[in-house]
Order: C-alpha cells, then sequence, then structure tokens
C-alpha cells in the first residue's frame, strides 16, 4: 500500500475540513465576525476570571501565611507568569499548526486553556496543603498562558485582509470587542457570588463556580472558532500563503524590526488595560471599607462604555487613521496618568469618573492596537509575525502592570500609579514615530 508523504497529511486534513464546512453552507462575514467576538470573549472572560481571583481570592486562600497587602503582591507576581510563558506556547503551538493543521492546533489550545482554568477552581487552600497549594497555582497559570499562545488563529488578520480599503479601522475593532464581553461576563458572576454569600461560603465554594463556568464557556468557543477555521474563505487565503504559519527563527529573522516595533506601538492601550481593571480592583478592596461587589458592578459599567468607546474606534480610525488614533490616545493616556489615578480616593463618584474616562480612554486606543502595524509584515510572515507581536505586547505592556502599579502607589502614593501609565504612553509615541520613519525611508527606496 503507497503511503501518504507526511508534508501533505496537514494539507489533506485541512481540505476535509473545507468540504465539510461547505456541506453545512458557506459562512459570510457577519457569522465570522460572531465567531470572532465569541472566540476572544472566551479568552477574556477566562483571563478575567483570573485576575478578579488574583485580588479578592487567591490573597487569602493560597498566601494566608502574610498579610494581605504581600500577599496581592505574591498573587500578581504569578498573575504574571501566564504572560511570560505565552511566548513559548506561541513557539509549540506553532509548530503544531505548521506539521497538523490549525484545527488540531486550536482543539489543543483551547482544552489546555479550559482544563488550566478548571483545575484552579479544585485549587485547595495553604492552609490544607501548605507551599503545594502555591506550586500548583503557578502551574495552572502557566498552562493558561501556553494555551493562550496558541489560541492565535489569525482571525483578525482574516477579517482586515478582507475589508474594503475604507473599512479597515471597523473591522480592526472587532476582534477587540471580546474584552469588555469577557470582563462584563466574569465582573457579574464574581458581584453575583460576592454579594449573595456569606464570606465562609464564598471562600469555601462561591469563588470556584465562575472557574467551572470557563471551561464551559470555552467549549462553545471551540465549536464556534473550528466553524470559522475550516471555511473556505480561510483556507483560501491559507493555501494562497496570506495566513501561513512560518517558523518562529524565520519570522524573526525577516521581521524582527516589524514584530519589535508592533510590540512597543500599543504599550499605552496595554498598560492601560490593567490600569482600569485589575489594579482599581485592588486597590479599593484593600484600602478602602467598600465591598468588592459594588466595585465589580462599577467595572462592569465601565467596561459598557469600553465597548461603545471599541466601535467609535473603528469609526474614528476609517476618518483620520489608526496611527493618529493611537497616537492621539497615547497623548490622552499620558494626561489621564497625571491626575487620574487620585480619583480612587474619592468614594464612589472618584471611582465611576475613573472608571468610566479610563474604559473610554481604553477602548479608543486597545480597538486599533493589533492592526497598527500588521500590514508591514509580509504575506508569508503576517500570521506568525501578529502572533509573536500580540503576546510581546502583552507581556510588555500588560504582564507586570498590576504589581507595578501596586507597588508604586502603596510606596509613593496612588499618583504614582500613573508613572507606569506616563511610560508606556511614551513609548507608544516613540515607536509610532520610528515605524512611521521606516515606512518613509522603505517608500523612498522603493522608487529609487
Amino acid at each position: 500500500m503507497a503511503h501518504m508523504p507526511t508534508t501533505q497529511i496537514p494539507a489533506t486534513r485541512e481540505r476535509d475540513s473545507s468540504h465539510l464546512s461547505e456541506s453545512h453552507g458557506k459562512v459570510n462575514p457577519g457569522e465570522m465576525a460572531i465567531g470572532v467576538i465569541i472566540g476572544r470573549t472566551s479568552e477574556f472572560f477566562d483571563f478575567f476570571v483570573y485576575a478578579i481571583a488574583s485580588v479578592i481570592v487567591f490573597p487569602k486562600l493560597v498566601f494566608s501565611f502574610t498579610d494581605p497587602l504581600t500577599g496581592t503582591l505574591y498573587s500578581f507576581a504569578i498573575f504574571a507568569l501566564a504572560f511570560i510563558a505565552r511566548p513559548f506556547g506561541t513557539l509549540i503551538f506553532t509548530a503544531i499548526d505548521r506539521k497538523t493543521g490549525k484545527s488540531a492546533k486550536l482543539t489543543i489550545a483551547l482544552f489546555l486553556l479550559g482544563t488550566s482554568t478548571c483545575a484552579i477552581g479544585f485549587l485547595p487552600s495553604y492552609d490544607r496543603i501548605g507551599a503545594l497549594a502555591i506550586w500548583l497555582l503557578a502551574l495552572a497559570r502557566i498552562g493558561q498562558g501556553i494555551a493562550l499562545g496558541g489560541t492565535w488563529d489569525g482571525m483578525a488578520s482574516l477579517l482586515a485582509l478582507n475589508a474594503p480599503q475604507r473599512h479597515r479601522g471597523w473591522y480592526a475593532m472587532i476582534p477587540q470587542l471580546g474584552a469588555p464581553f469577557g470582563l462584563i461576563v466574569a465582573s457579574g458572576l464574581f458581584a453575583f457570588f460576592v454579594g449573595n454569600l456569606s464570606a465562609e461560603d464564598f471562600y469555601d465554594w462561591g469563588w470556584r463556580y465562575p472557574f467551572f463556568v470557563a471551561f464551559t464557556i470555552n467549549v462553545v468557543a471551540l465549536f464556534a472558532r473550528l466553524r470559522m477555521v475550516v471555511t473556505p474563505d480561510y483556507q483560501k487565503l491559507f493555501e494562497t500563503r496570506e495566513l501561513q504559519p512560518a517558523p518562529i527563527v524565520d519570522t524573526l529573522r525577516a521581521e524582527g524590526r516589524h514584530v519589535l516595533i508592533g510590540a512597543f506601538t500599543p504599550l499605552a492601550s496595554f498598560a492601560m488595560f490593567h490600569m482600569v481593571t485589575v489594579f482599581p480592583l485592588s486597590w479599593v478592596f484593600l484600602f478602602t471599607q467598600e465591598g468588592p461587589a459594588r466595585f465589580l458592578v462599577i467595572e462592569a459599567v465601565g467596561a459598557v462604555f469600553g465597548a461603545a468607546a471599541i466601535v467609535a474606534s473603528g469609526l474614528i480610525a476609517d476618518r483620520i487613521g489608526r496611527r493618529a488614533l493611537l497616537g492621539g490616545c497615547a497623548i490622552a493616556i499620558a494626561v489621564f496618568s497625571g491626575f487620574a489615578p487620585q480619583l480612587l480616593n474619592g468614594g464612589i463618584a472618584g471611582e465611576l469618573v475613573f472608571m468610566i474616562g479610563g474604559f473610554i480612554l481604553l477602548g479608543l486606543s486597545f480597538g486599533q492596537s493589533s492592526g497598527a502595524v500588521a500590514s508591514a509584515f509580509s504575506p508569508t510572515y503576517r500570521y506568525t509575525g501578529s502572533a509573536l507581536t500580540s503576546d510581546l505586547a502583552w507581556l510588555f505592556g500588560a504582564g507586570f502592570a498590576p504589581l507595578a502599579a501596586l507597588v508604586l502607589s502603596t510606596q509613593f502614593g496612588l499618583l504614582s500609579a500613573g508613572a507606569y501609565l506616563l511610560s508606556g504612553a511614551v513609548v507608544t509615541l516613540i515607536a509610532l514615530r520610528l515605524n512611521r520613519q521606516w515606512e518613509m525611508r522603505r517608500a523612498d527606496e522603493a522608487r529609487g
């Protein structure tokens, strides 16, 4: 019996999936957009479930041997592990993608993400198993990070490639809506359990339910994303190398400069991301008399404004350009960093102003943060280059933001937390300037 060459197996599997998709009807752009939002919402729901628990659960459950502030700092250190692990996940899953195809890659990655998240829901306390609880939490967090590196499916790039030239900003913002949607669901769940259970019941079993829900949402998201990955449109782009996974080393050798600039361009947005989600919750929980339930509701309200601002970013970017919008938002974030953190000591009115204003700025910048420099990648390296850019942007801009902001604010006051935001804004402006200069130089070389 003749054997099929191994290099043909992935393509054959993808073609078989494509035929299966055709038999169920062609997926239109509207369905594709809905699928993208579902997929990103599931990822961010996992993210925010962990983020909220890192403030109100893990310092008491896993770091009960120390004071609440130190326990929160330890918790934020473990929080950062996922961002460190994410590029390694991209390395591993890019190899899986090249050998077995996107369907297998997404299935494995989302199963790992759901399993790691669900496992945290079964985590015993430090009082029961000692330091092993810390190691198990760190292991699960690393598993989440590795899995997130594999959930990159290129759908944001696909939407951008299919977008009309005059509506690139609108299509670029669609995947970003998953962030506020995920936060709204996660905040709502935790607010319900915190607000309706006794402290004893919440810390015994109530906090675990959002982690179990995350596994269910990941199953739904898996089918939604697989439904897109095997569409003929996606396959056509994949086969023409517009979304072809390339080796990491080759990508860095050919596009390293664009990866680096792409990682630093959205730094203001990604730093802002945690300054209006994780950090304010930690400050209110640690240093005010306010219970977490009410502030979680405030976060959900802010996320609604953030979602509206993300939609607005698409309209604005199509009129003035994505770089102009990102540059303007970076300047606005720099101004915001100079006074806004102090509002967290201003009671519910100050908290609302900080959260709503912060989420509006976040939405405008985050809505376009993924597409500002993606067009600079050559088609051969666009898929892998975009994944690496996203990993590094999250690592540099967001991974250590809650830890840095909490350390600064406890040592030097709330206004000092704005220093982290200010540094991100400055780096974004420098990166946008460098990217512009390189593009002008490349255009001159092409004309010459």
